[in-house]
């Protein structure tokens, strides 16, 4: 397992996250992602009110031309095209507007996701691995997936919807008091009673989209777990049992979706309920208005005024369907914009200290009363009262069984994780006070888990030191014995590693990490167990020529063989998280039983330079 823990060309939108207070607004921390697109807010907010203006003049111009018709009995054709050209006229500039609306919207809300996108990859960049324990894989990624293609959405609608839903039912209202102020109070109690649907149904739902998009972690977790294992799937004939897990994480998600949208689903009768209630209302009372006044404008309502009001009543119900619509897409979101703000309000757990050191002496390394455990909760410490000096230059080999703590112990040494209690020091200085950089430039870690990326061999060993020579990159795979296969392959060093490294072998892919590592010129190499899968002849010719080509660096060798570690200046025995003895081979084969038992175990007692 490698991380890329800091980010040294991180943008300023992570920047100003990184202390934001975690009571802050969900809406207060995303807006900040909308720079440099509010122009394209702006202008959206423009076209449609333009929009909105020009659709509530088409009901008022059709009442003056029907009340003109009905009023004379006689069809004025000059009135009938003049009145009708405007109203076409405004048609097609309400149509244009909403176009332009609609294109401004997707601009902004693509650029919005985007910048949201961006800053939560930079933020995951410099999140230690508790961080990402806390959040884990595959729920980072459904955050940077799934969740912002939602709010993305939701943005795109809520920009054009925010302006266009008030702004043409309160001018359609305005409208509507005008013709008939007795009929358009009829508004009053329908509103209350949409308003009091619509909270209730986000109320009801939002818990069950929480539970929905926890479920997107799990299945995402499941999916990646499967392919990354897919080998080991077949070789087992797995495969249908891997298909009903996924079929029950799919099911569920299906389950809790439909479950929701049943409830959803009372949005729409709802606001059908409304609509016919206010047409039954405004024709049954608005005819009898028309016909008392004998259609005259002074005495009453007439028959343009009344089919203006039909028209108002529309769009008003129109106003609220969107938003209706806007807030089941607000209620869908909102766990998604939450889940986003956890992620750019995360404060990393290991960060730099003002005025940190930016050299490291030596490689030197010390363990001073050193308690260890991954989570704050935990009621067991993972490593207790660690004391151990190691000295500059010195061959240390890490040995136990397994669970015994050998990997957590080496990394607080590159400070991937921090210490709960004590000091680990590099150089003599607390590895708290380096800078994150200049300590893990210096500490170079070849983890349990051997990761290469997608490119050529020599791009995955650039890794090591981007500026390194064609010629320092053969140097560092001829000592860990990369270059015997490389020189083999077709196109040696410009070689295609597929995702993952899949094309290579265990063997080929540790020793390239090693050789990536080793690119570094680092002064203390660790090695996690990163030769296991390397032959026991080469692995002799790899740690000679350590002891030959780098022998003031400081190494680590954390393994399962007594064979790996035999020659080690010092050689730790772990149990439990404790280091239970040290000592060079000799003297642990004699004071040691744990040390004695893997010895015997592993080599049957024979004569160990034999062996």
């Amino acid at each position: 397992m490698e991380e890329k823990s800091i980010s040294k060309n991180s943008p300023n939108l992570n920047a100003e996250t990184s202390n934001v207070p975690k009571r802050m607004h969900t809406l207060d921390i995303l807006m900040k992602y909308m720079k440099g697109y509010w122009i394209n807010v702006v202008l959206t907010w423009l076209f449609v009110l333009i929009e909105v203006v020009c659709e509530i003049l088409i009901p008022y111009l059709s009442q003056w031309l029907i009340n003109a018709l009905s009023v004379t009995g006689d069809i004025d054709l000059s009135k009938v095209w003049m009145f009708g050209g405007i109203m076409f006229a405004l048609a097609v500039v309400s149509a244009t507007m909403g176009v332009l609306a609609g294109f401004f919207a997707s601009i902004a809300s693509s650029g919005f996701a985007k910048n949201v996108r961006k800053a939560m990859y930079y933020k995951v960049q410099d999140f230690s691995f508790a961080n990402i324990d806390k959040f884990s894989t595959a729920s980072l990624i459904t955050r940077m997936t799934t969740d912002v293609t939602n709010l993305q959405n939701s943005v795109q609608m809520i920009i054009r919807i925010v302006v266009r839903a008030p702004f043409m039912m309160v001018f359609a209202l305005i409208m509507s008091a005008i013709a008939s102020w007795q009929l358009s109070l009829i508004f009053i109690p329908v509103l209350l009673f949409l308003s009091v649907v619509l909270f209730g149904v986000a109320k009801i739902v939002h818990p069950t989209f929480v539970k929905v998009f926890r479920t997107y972690d799990d299945l995402n977790a499941s999916v990646q777990e499967n392919l990354k294992g897919i080998r080991v799937v077949k070789s087992f004939t797995r495969e249908e049992f891997e298909k009903e897990k996924f079929g029950k994480f799919s099911y569920f998600i299906y389950r809790t979706f439909l479950r929701a949208e049943r409830i959803l689903a009372f949005n729409s009768p709802a606001m059908q309920i409304s609509s016919y209630v206010c047409l039954l209302v405004i024709g049954y009372f608005g005819a009898k208005l028309v016909i008392l006044s004998g259609n005259n404008a002074s005495k009453g309502l007439t028959t343009g005024e009344l089919s203006s009001l039909f028209m108002y009543v529309m769009q008003i119900l129109n106003s609220l369907m969107m938003i209706s619509f806007a807030f089941v897409m607000l209620v869908i979101s909102r766990n998604s914009a939450e889940r986003i703000s956890e992620v750019l309000t995360e404060i990393p757990s290991i960060v730099n200290k003002e005025g940190a050191i930016k050299e490291v002496k030596d490689g030197s390394i010390d363990f001073e009363h050193v308690n260890f455990k991954y989570f704050e909760d935990a009621s067991k410490f993972v490593l207790s009262d660690i004391n151990v000096h190691i000295p500059s230059g010195s061959t240390v080999g890490i040995i136990g069984a397994t669970g015994s703590s050998k990997s957590s112990l080496v990394s607080l040494i590159a400070r991937l994780y921090d210490v709960n209690d004590g000091e680990v020091k590099v150089g003599g200085v607390n590895v708290k006070d380096y800078d994150l950089v200049s300590l893990r430039d210096a500490v170079s870690v070849v983890l349990q888990k051997n990761v290469l990326f997608t490119g050529t061999i020599k791009s995955n060993l650039l890794w090591g030191n981007e500026n390194a020579t064609d010629e320092e990159i053969k140097k560092a795979a001829k000592l860990a014995c990369a270059d015997e296969f490389i020189e083999k392959l077709p196109l040696k060093y410009d070689s295609i590693i597929e995702e993952g490294g899949t094309n290579v072998s265990g063997g080929q892919k540790q020793r390239l990490c090693i050789a990536r590592a080793l690119l570094k010129s680092p002064k203390i190499l660790i090695l996690d167990d990163s030769t296991s899968a390397v032959d026991t002849h080469t692995d002799a010719i790899i740690r000679k020529s350590f002891q030959t080509e780098i022998p003031d660096v400081t190494k680590l060798i954390v393994a399962q063989r007594i064979l790996s570690i035999k020659d080690c200046d010092i050689i730790l025995v772990m149990d439990d998280g404790k280091i239970i003895a040290q000592g060079n081979h000799k003297s642990l084969l004699k004071d040691s039983p744990v040390y004695k038992e893997l010895y015997e175990t592993q080599l049957g007692g024979g004569d160990f330079d034999a062996a």
